[in-house]
């Protein structure tokens, strides 16, 4: 699955990126690495939401939220 199919509410871990090399590296050096806890806040349209990252917000568009893939979060701190 990935976080563009995480409905707003919904809890994901990162499992990949397929990114293009510096817009991959700029999202590790936020804080979204593999095993990270994503938290979808809300969505604005086609696939561009708005997500909580270790405690930060972030606004993401389509072309990278299609490309993140996540598992479903289990629990309450992963």
């Amino acid at each position: 699955m990935y976080l563009k199919d995480i409905p707003i509410g919904g809890e994901c871990v990162v499992e990949s990126m397929d990114l293009p090399f510096e817009l991959e590296r700029r999202l590790e050096a936020l804080g979204m690495t593999t095993g990270t806890r994503v938290s979808v806040l809300n969505r604005k349209g086609k696939g561009i939401m708005i997500i909580k990252l270790r405690g930060t917000r972030f606004a993401l568009g389509y072309n990278i939220t299609r490309n993140i893939k996540v598992r479903e979060a289990e629990g309450n701190g992963e």
